[in-house]
This record gives structure tokens, C-alpha cells and sequence, in this order.
């Protein structure tokens, strides 16, 4: 029977809100605060990954919280590059969206961290009971 990890509620709480919280920041980004061209830009297609790992976020699959902590770092660069090469509100943004994708990391990480730690300790005890059973 595979031991019981117990779940960090607030970690995953804190990992949806904050991709909510990007996924509104990259739409109104891109089509109201500071679009690249007047009017919008296509850029606001980013949010567009975003929306596709909600579901799997908001119901806290593992699998899903781990590919997004991965594409989340592409948000976090992009954030840092237009952060350092953009002005007024463009570069403010920059930075909201960095501290943002950087929320959601911490908070993928220390629920997830559980998980991962309790499936090597189930294999490693898997290991062990079949090398004491092959004796």
C-alpha cells in the first residue's frame, strides 16, 4: 500500500492564483496596459499555454503542475528580458510577470516536493523487498 503524502493546500492555492493571476496580467498586457502596437498585439496568444494547463492546475495533477513549472520559466524570462529592455509601465509589467511565474514555481515546487520524495521512497522499499525476495 503506497504511504499517504499529505498534501500542501496552500501551496497548490497559491500556484493557481498566481497563473490566474498571470493568465489576466498577460491578456490585459498585451491588449490594454502596453501593448507592443496600439490597439493590442498578438502577443496576447501567450496566454494561450497558460489557459491549456489551467484545468490540470486547478485539479492539482501532478503531471500537469510539472511540465507547467517548466513552461512557466519562459514566462519568468520574458519577464526579466522586458523588465531590463522596456519603459514605464511595459518594464513595470516585465517584472510583475517574473515575480508572478516565480510564485507559481515555489508553490509547483513545495507541493509536488511530497509526492516525489514519497514515490522514491516507495521505489527504493520496492527494490529492497525484491532483492530480499530473490535471496
Amino acid at each position: 500500500m503506497p504511504p499517504l503524502v499529505p498534501q500542501n493546500h496552500p501551496a497548490a492555492f497559491g500556484a493557481t492564483a498566481a497563473l490566474l493571476a498571470l493568465i489576466v496580467l498577460s491578456v490585459a498586457w498585451e491588449w490594454w496596459l502596453a501593448p507592443l502596437r496600439p490597439g493590442g498585439s498578438a502577443l496576447v496568444l501567450k496566454a494561450v499555454p497558460l489557459l491549456i494547463a489551467l484545468p490540470g492546475v486547478w485539479r492539482r495533477r501532478l503531471y500537469t503542475l510539472q511540465w507547467a513549472s517548466m513552461l512557466i520559466l519562459l514566462y519568468f524570462a520574458e519577464g526579466i528580458v522586458r523588465g531590463w529592455s522596456d519603459h514605464g509601465s511595459s518594464a513595470r509589467l516585465g517584472w510583475l510577470e517574473s515575480a508572478l511565474a516565480v510564485v507559481f514555481f515555489v508553490c509547483t515546487l513545495a507541493y509536488v516536493a511530497p509526492f516525489k520524495r514519497a514515490a522514491k521512497q516507495a521505489a527504493k522499499q520496492n527494490a529492497k523487498q525484491a532483492r530480499g525476495s530473490a535471496q
